[in-house]
């Protein structure tokens, strides 16, 4: 099976499409806080600067794409150095209602910054390590994509969308942008180190072997031992290289990936929590309550509840993040 694809179903990877601009300078907004989210910003015209509160900043220019994967605060603006009122000050002053074009300033045309912006939620309680891994931000170059022809081609298909203005248009960049983002971790553009080693772990032999294991049968009684004698290593190696790779243990790594499962499951209402505790390896419904609850501090009946009412709020307009 495909790991990445199971873990980023698994957490509920949703992508949203909230506008396109058109800024004229001099222009500069901060964009807010947004939990469980990953933010994005591709230019398709002209340049802006993005700064983060850690102090580092980054130069974007046409084709560039920048990811901010914990959805942090971050400043957008035509330069360094603008004052930048936050994006709800900015959507209120123009009117802007969520439809079409969010246009700043009235200077020339040609000298206008358009970009494509977006955003990818995960479930409530979503946890793994290549979430734990990913960077404060992370930048595809122009020059970047061309090496990545699959990524490419989406981001055109993105653009294309964007600007063709037609029904469907919205829902369609949406799906294309969930694409996007399974593409950028597949490429590994601009990781560092950490997020490097998890992609690693993915395509090891090995390593690799394990974690499809372990994501094909989560309720199956694996042990260390069980696992390396089905990967061809000795207990110690094996253990080794999969917590040099994935920065925790096999059984731990295993232990968290049950509730994870079990948080998707549990979106179901027909499951039954003794039915969700046997499809994630729990002897018991109290077993798995037990542990359930000294993971996210509710227990799964009180979860389930909670995510329900949730699902049937009526969702923010797309224009205000």
């Amino acid at each position: 099976m495909d790991v990445l694809d199971d873990i980023l179903d698994t957490l509920n990877l949703r992508g949203a499409f909230y506008y396109r601009t058109d800024f004229s300078p001099p222009w500069a907004v901060t964009v807010p806080d947004l939990r469980q989210a990953a933010r994005f910003h591709l230019v398709v015209q002209g340049s802006c600067h993005v700064a983060f509160p850690s102090g580092a900043s980054i130069e974007l220019g046409p084709g560039d794409l920048v990811l901010i994967p914990r959805g942090r605060s971050h400043v957008i603006a035509d330069r360094s150095g603008r004052d930048a009122p936050p994006l709800e000050t900015v959507l209120s002053a123009v009117g802007y209602d969520g439809e079409g074009v969010l246009a700043v300033g009235d200077g020339d045309p040609a000298a206008t910054t358009q970009l494509v912006c977006g955003h990818f939620t995960f479930r409530t309680g979503a946890d793994h390590p290549i979430l734990r891994a990913l960077p404060e931000f992370l930048v595809t170059t122009n020059a970047a994509r061309a090496r990545e022809p699959w990524l490419d081609d989406v981001l055109r298909l993105v653009v294309r969308r964007v600007f063709a203005d037609g029904a469907g248009s919205a829902a369609a960049v949406t799906r294309l942008s969930e694409v996007v983002f399974i593409e950028l971790l597949r490429a590994g553009i601009g990781t560092d180190g950490t997020l490097r080693a998890v992609l690693d772990a993915f395509r090891d032999r090995q390593v690799g072997r394990a974690l499809q294991l372990m994501h094909a049968e989560p309720a199956r009684p694996w042990t260390v031992d069980g696992l390396a004698a089905e990967v061809g290593m000795s207990r110690s190696r094996f253990a080794a290289r999969f917590s040099e790779l994935m920065e925790v243990g096999p059984m731990a790594y295993l232990a968290d990936w049950r509730l994870q499962k079990a948080l998707s499951l549990l979106d179901d209402p027909q499951a039954s929590v003794q039915q969700v505790a046997g499809q994630t390896g729990y002897q018991s419904p109290a077993a798995f309550t037990r542990a359930f609850a000294a993971r996210f501090g509710l227990p799964p009946t009180e979860y389930r509840r909670i995510a329900s009412n949730d699902a049937h709020r009526p969702r923010r307009d797309a224009g205000h993040p």
